[in-house]
């Protein structure tokens, strides 16, 4: 059970945010931090799911890519794609060409183009835990893989037409919308950065 650990500068850390500058910037200032708005919130829905099966930093690294790709991912823009579009996308080198999840992504921003402004933001976020419910995770072992609220809100999910977002997804989505504060609990980012 891995607990956190000291960086460079001597505070500590969740292990997995010391491996690259790149994790260690995304582990400061946004995993963990409460993400609100349709399109925030949709982006973050289709990296997790373009993640699926891959390395976070597989994404991570690419993310500018995939704004310019999806249109900064504002809803209504990738609702409105075509066949030409989709096929551009399976071409760019700068994101992930899997079929099966740019297919997601279109058929995902049609859907919730026909959704009322905060609807997306509204459901993601009535699936958050009660914060004093959960115990700040000592270790690595102690952070779970899915909870009743992942699996609650990716049948939601699926339930209004949304595809590629299982439990372990959603959870992820959780993790790094702020959902719930996984950082563990001697990590200087517990609690926003505290």
């Amino acid at each position: 059970m891995s607990g956190a650990e000291p960086a460079a500068d001597g505070r500590l850390r969740c292990p997995w945010g010391l491996s690259t500058e790149d994790y260690l910037a995304y582990h400061d200032t946004e995993w963990g931090r409460p993400v609100h708005g349709d399109d925030a919130l949709f982006e973050r829905l289709c990296l997790e799911a373009f993640q699926s099966g891959l390395s976070w930093l597989t994404i991570l690294r690419r993310r500018e890519g995939f704004r310019a790709a999806f249109a900064g991912f504002r809803i209504s823009a990738v609702a409105e794609f075509t066949d030409a579009d989709k096929k551009r996308l399976l071409a760019d080198a700068g994101i992930i060409r899997n079929r099966a999840k740019i297919d997601a992504t279109l058929a995902n921003a049609k859907v919730l183009a026909g959704w009322d402004q905060g609807e997306l933001d509204a459901l993601i976020w009535s699936h958050a835990p009660d914060p004093a419910t959960r115990q700040a995770p000592r270790g690595l072992g102690d952070v779970p893989a899915v909870t009743p609220e992942s699996t609650a809100l990716a049948k939601d999910l699926k339930k209004r037409s949304i595809r590629f977002v299982g439990p372990t997804t959603a959870y992820a989505l959780m993790q790094a919308c702020g959902l719930v504060d996984d950082h563990l609990a001697d990590c200087v980012a517990r609690g926003g950065g505290r």
